[in-house]
C-alpha cells in the first residue's frame, strides 16, 4: 500500500521539463502538497514535536514519505522552511498599533497582552528555533534578528521612562524588560498559571516595577 500511494503522490507531483518548470496544474498540486507538509510540520512543533520524522510529517500531511522529499532536501531544510512560514503567517502579531503612544497605564496593558498573544501563536515554533539554532547558522541568524526586533520594541513602547533613568541603569532596566518577557520566561508563566487571566496581572506589575525610577 505504502508504494501504492508512492506511486500516486508522485504522478500527482508530476515531474519537471528538462528546463526545471512544471505544467500550471501541477505546479499547483505541487505548491498545495509541499503547504500542507509545511503545516503539518507547524502542527506537529505545536504538540511539542520539535523535531518531526519524516513519518510523523507525511500522515499528517496526508501524503507518503517519499512525497516529503520531493520538496526537500533534508530534514532540516524541513525544519527551516517550517519555520520561516510560520513567522510569515504571525507577522502581524508582532505589530503594536501606535507604538508608545498613551499614557503609561496604556502602554503597559497593550504590550503586556500583545507580548501573551504572540507566545501564543508562535510559542512551539520559537521552541524548535531554539533548539536548531545551536547548530543550523542560518536558523540562529533569523533567531538572533527575531530577538533585536522585539528588544527594539520594548525601547519604542517605553521610550520616556527608559529616558528618565542614567545611560547605565536604563540598559540594565531594558535587559531586565526584555529577560522578563522572553519566550522562555513566558513559558514558565503560562505554564505554571494555566489562565491567561492570572498571569496578565502578574506581568503588568512586574512591568511597572521595571519602569519605576
Amino acid at each position: 500500500m505504502a508504494v501504492a500511494k508512492a506511486d500516486t503522490d508522485a504522478k500527482k507531483d508530476g515531474d519537471a521539463t528538462e528546463d526545471g518548470s512544471v505544467p500550471d496544474g501541477r505546479s499547483a498540486i505541487r505548491d498545495r502538497n509541499r503547504t500542507a507538509v509545511l503545516d503539518a510540520v507547524i502542527a506537529l512543533f505545536s504538540e511539542d514535536n520539535l523535531s518531526p520524522g519524516p513519518e510523523e510529517v507525511a500522515l499528517r500531511a496526508g501524503l507518503s514519505v517519499r512525497s516529503v522529499y520531493r520538496y526537500f532536501d533534508d530534514h532540516d531544510s524541513l525544519s527551516r522552511a517550517a519555520v520561516e512560514r510560520h513567522i510569515e503567517m504571525v507577522t502581524p502579531l508582532f505589530l503594536i498599533p501606535a507604538i508608545g503612544e498613551g499614557d503609561l497605564d496604556v502602554r503597559v496593558e497593550k504590550f503586556v497582552r500583545a507580548r501573551l498573544r504572540l507566545h501564543a501563536a508562535v510559542a512551539p515554533s520559537a521552541r524548535a528555533t531554539r533548539m536548531r539554532a545551536r547548530f543550523d547558522d542560518v536558523v540562529r541568524d533569523e533567531f538572533e534578528t527575531s530577538r533585536t526586533l522585539l528588544r527594539e520594541q520594548i525601547e519604542r513602547q517605553f521610550a520616556r521612562e527608559f529616558a528618565a533613568f542614567p545611560p547605565e541603569r536604563m540598559l540594565a532596566r531594558l535587559a531586565a524588560v526584555d529577560a522578563l518577557f522572553a519566550f522562555e520566561s513566558l513559558d514558565h508563566y503560562v505554564l505554571h498559571r494555566t489562565e491567561l487571566a492570572a498571569v496578565v496581572p502578574l506581568l503588568v506589575d512586574a512591568l511597572h516595577a521595571l519602569l519605576r525610577p
